[in-house]
């Protein structure tokens, strides 16, 4: 069966099951742990996991149901990709991680794709993309049965139609589904090109409280058309068509409330004009 390879095993995250186990585990304990309810839809940051790794694995570990229900199957929406950027997505094989195999949910892609036009990729031509990869192995150690679909999408009006046909067709198929955007949020700094509020301490406390700050509001209100506009506008989002894909899911889903998990900046690791902000934020009953 064909296999997408791991690329940032190693550097962006451990490359063995031990390491990445004992990461997780340690990841599980800090600040107040994963979210007590029921979330059904998630929004990670792709950082290394030395960044935000904790974030991200706390809020994926709050997807799991407290009931004995399964979950059939895994969304992720990612990717760094631009207005026009065409969507596309894994069609079938598997994808590697140091915890195991995550197979692709190849009978799902196949409906979703019937129905809405993203281009199809095989997993030798899959892009190596850091908002997908450093989810795989968080999802393969709190999904450990679960399957996946793994879907890149552009900050567009095509992002809601994409969340929206894939949870219509997880319903059609009666599968028990959790839906994972993956975003960091402002990139800011000489590094990147944003300096709007200079440099040192201000410009962090910009961030926090104005930039990143209006972003999570509209992720909360889960108003798909906000999001991607913040982010195209405000550049407090690298990936908004991934998080306004989840938005749309979520409400499909039935979700009814928001939950900002954790919040972080790079800067608090590393002290430097250049950093980026990390948020969990989950949605849930």
């Amino acid at each position: 069966m064909e296999k997408k390879r791991t690329a940032f095993a190693g550097a962006w995250y451990p490359g063995s099951a031990e390491e990445c186990k004992t990461a997780i585990q340690k990841f599980l304990t800090e600040k107040s742990g994963p979210a007590k309810g029921s979330f059904a839809a998630g929004i990670v940051p792709h950082a290394g996991w030395v960044y935000s790794g904790s974030i991200a694995c706390r809020t994926i570990a709050s997807l799991v149901p407290s009931s004995p229900a399964t979950v059939d199957t895994i969304v992720l929406f990612g990717a760094h990709m631009h207005q026009q950027s065409e969507p596309f997505v894994m069609t079938q094989g598997e994808i590697e991680t140091p915890l195991g195999d995550i197979a692709v949910d190849a009978d799902l892609v196949e409906a979703v794709t019937d129905n809405i036009s993203i281009r199809k990729r095989s997993p030798a031509k899959f892009v190596d993309d850091n908002t997908l990869e450093l989810q795989y192995p968080f999802i393969k150690y709190f999904f450990p049965d679960a399957q996946i679909v793994v879907c890149g999408v552009a900050p567009s009006f095509f992002a809601p139609v994409i969340g929206n046909t894939v949870v219509e067709t997880a319903n059609a198929f009666k599968k028990n589904i959790r839906v994972i955007g993956s975003t960091d949020m402002t990139h800011y700094g000489p590094n990147f090109g944003f300096t709007p509020a200079g440099t040192g301490k201000n410009a962090v406390e910009w961030v926090k409280t104005s930039n990143d700050a209006q972003a999570l509001e509209v992720m909360k209100d889960m108003d798909e058309k906000a999001i991607i506009a913040q982010g195209l506008d405000n550049h407090n989002m690298c990936c908004p068509g991934a998080a306004a894909a989840t938005a749309a899911a979520a409400k499909k889903m039935g979700t009814t409330r928001a939950q900002v998990l954790d919040y972080a900046t790079s800067y608090d690791n590393t002290r430097s004009d250049s950093f980026v902000g990390y948020a969990g934020l989950l949605y849930g009953q």
